[in-house]
């Protein structure tokens, strides 16, 4: 006689019928599982994710065209973190451009930057 392991819900740890690889019981609990596994610890990660979104916004926005020029002051009257950048990347004349995703605006001196866009190629 085959001995058989009844498979248990990892969230609410009812018996689990169907496939024998199936870890949750219900979409609810497999929502409820994740959730619950992503929430404080990762709270950092996501408060990070939705500035660097925040920023790109605001180059966005501010850059209707490939370049624009503004103050320090415009990007921080409408919220940009200064602290938080996805990447540099410095030219052979030794500029160094600050990016955010596909927007990036590099110091131009007496709080100026000039803000970019790069056309991202598709790999």
């Amino acid at each position: 006689m085959e001995e058989t392991t009844k498979q248990q819900c990892a969230e609410c740890g009812t018996e689990i019928k169907g496939r024998i690889d199936k870890k949750f019981c219900s979409d609810l609990c497999r929502n409820a599982f994740n959730n619950r596994l992503n929430s404080d610890s990762t709270k950092i990660v996501r408060n990070i994710n939705n500035q660097l979104r925040k920023n790109r916004r605001i180059l966005e926005a501010m850059c209707p065209e490939d370049t624009h020029k503004t103050h320090r002051d415009q990007l921080i009257r409408k919220g940009f973190d200064f602290n938080l950048m996805t990447h540099q990347r410095t030219t052979r004349k030794g500029d160094t451009y600050t990016f955010i995703y596909d927007y990036g605006y590099l110091p131009l001196g007496n709080d100026f930057y000039l803000i970019v866009k790069n056309e991202q190629r598709e790999a």
